[in-house]
């Protein structure tokens, strides 16, 4: 067995993705570790101001699409294609988002991304928030 990594295949689906999105997750995938499932929260709108920031007025979002997909094989890791992945980085500025979680508690927010620093503010601000409004919740309950 050999130490090469093998890409993912491109399916049927992965290209209607690209010009038919179905869902949040898929129109903003383009950007990372975009929320898949739930409610409309504080991270959407995290989401929203960065695609506004990264996606050229000019350029139609399916083409991000098609270049995360040819060029980053649809990850935040991994390059299918250097020159696609290399014109992707320059179109979106390099803005992405590699990671969100909930940490300890239910309402420890972590947010990883890459941006400029008013994005970077609006989601330190957004973990700020989550964190004090379930650290005030959690302490009404308790009394």
């Amino acid at each position: 067995m050999s130490n090469r990594a093998y890409l993912q295949k491109i399916t049927l689906k992965d290209i209607r993705v690209i010009f038919f999105p179905k869902n949040f997750y898929e129109k903003y995938s383009y950007l990372g570790s975009v929320p898949y499932k739930g409610e409309k929260s504080m991270l959407h709108a995290l989401v929203i101001a960065m695609d506004y920031e990264a996606k050229p007025k000019w350029c139609p979002r399916w083409f991000l699409r098609f270049l995360n997909l040819f060029g980053n094989d649809n990850s935040i890791v991994r390059v299918r294609n250097f020159t696609l992945h290399r014109l992707f980085q320059k179109l979106t500025k390099g803005i992405r988002i590699w990671d969100y979680k909930w940490k300890w508690t239910d309402y420890d927010l972590r947010i990883s991304i890459s941006a400029p620093e008013h994005l970077q503010n609006l989601a330190q601000a957004i973990e700020s928030y989550t964190y004090n409004e379930g650290e005030r919740k959690s302490k009404v309950n308790m009394d």
